[in-house]
């Protein structure tokens, strides 16, 4: 779906049409959840704090979350998708893999069907959708972002490799800002680059997944799609640029990590009963500290505490951080959450 959160608002309220809109977060802190495609031309992005997005453009319009409605949305438009298909994997509330090689229509143009949904999707829901098409699943993952909003782009397979080629590293899925970072550092600029490089080479840098790379390189993606797959954890976690070293410094940061998580956890309809902190020192030595309750955890405030607490116990760190991470783990999915727990920390 293209800009999912925001398009939904634009489309219920009409004054926010045509204007800079970010979902979630307030004006005094916060994350971004989704932006509008007239708040991105001004820079700002999904995941981004809100007071940078406000410094990036003071007349963003920001609006509150309704998951509840995201979630209706979301359920109506994969109706439509298990119209053509029962091999149907979410990624998100907003975007999955269909497999449609065997379709319930008999229908030879995978083409003709991405197009079919995408009339089905704005007709029922009023909104647009993008979609990609091709042999593989990271093909048509990344094939699915290339000329939003309402975009439709095919790689048939003798294309395959001079499209890998020709994309710039920070636009393969699966190679985050990060990874694209030292990739450039490596001489890595584009799919040809990466190529180049050796299976052994890629591993020797990024350990196991230097063998993703090296596959996806060359336009190779042999996973099914998973009509039932299920997470079994729910996190994030962000390298800093400069170590942090006071608690000060580090508390905002959990803030916006719990926010992510939460906003996982609600559009996943997921809570979990194990939260863990990650820690990774400016030595780059590993610490985790974990705490299982009996009630299952959703809502941010109740993580962040979580998290905090974590952070001082059995100590503060006493070296410099370079990375910090929330997950929750031991699952349960569906509409129940529990907003507190079931014994103090």
């Amino acid at each position: 779906m293209d800009a999912f959160f925001a398009s939904v608002e634009q489309r219920d309220n009409p004054a926010l049409r045509g204007k800079p809109v970010a979902v979630g977060g307030t004006k005094a802190r916060g994350v971004v959840a989704a932006a509008s495609y007239e708040a991105r031309q001004y820079g700002v992005f999904s995941a981004m704090s809100s007071q940078l997005a406000l410094r990036k453009c003071p007349h963003l319009i920001m609006v509150p979350t309704r998951f509840e409605v995201y979630q209706q949305v979301s359920r109506q438009i994969r109706e439509i998708f298990l119209r053509y298909t029962d091999l149907v994997e979410p990624l998100s509330l907003d975007e999955a893999y269909l497999d449609v090689t065997e379709n319930k229509f008999g229908l030879k143009s995978a083409m003709l069907i991405a197009q079919r949904i995408k009339n089905e999707i704005q007709q029922e829901t009023r909104l647009t959708a993008s979609a990609g098409v091709s042999f593989n699943k990271f093909l048509a993952k990344v094939a699915s972002g290339k000329n939003k909003p309402d975009g439709l782009t095919v790689v048939l397979p003798d294309e395959a490799e001079a499209f890998v080629e020709a994309l710039p590293i920070e636009k393969f899925y699966g190679i985050g800002d990060v990874t694209a970072a030292k990739m450039k550092q490596l001489g890595i600029h584009s799919g040809a680059d990466l190529k180049n490089r050796s299976e052994m080479d890629l591993r020797r840098h990024f350990g196991k997944s230097g063998s993703y790379f090296y596959q996806i390189a060359r336009a190779q993606d042999e996973r099914p799609v998973e009509p039932n797959r299920i997470r079994k954890s729910i996190g994030s976690e962000r390298t800093f640029g400069q170590d942090l070293e006071s608690e000060e410094e580090m508390l905002p940061e959990l803030q916006r990590l719990a926010e992510e998580v939460a906003y996982d956890l609600h559009r996943l309809e997921a809570s979990g009963k194990t939260i863990t902190l990650k820690l990774k020192y400016h030595d780059f030595t590993l610490n985790t500290r974990s705490k299982t309750f009996f009630s299952s955890v959703r809502a941010e405030e109740v993580l962040l505490d979580i998290a905090v607490e974590l952070l001082r116990t059995p100590f503060f760190p006493t070296k410099p951080v370079r990375l910090l991470g929330i997950t929750v783990s031991n699952l349960n999915y569906g509409k129940h959450q529990s907003g507190q727990l079931s014994f103090p920390f």
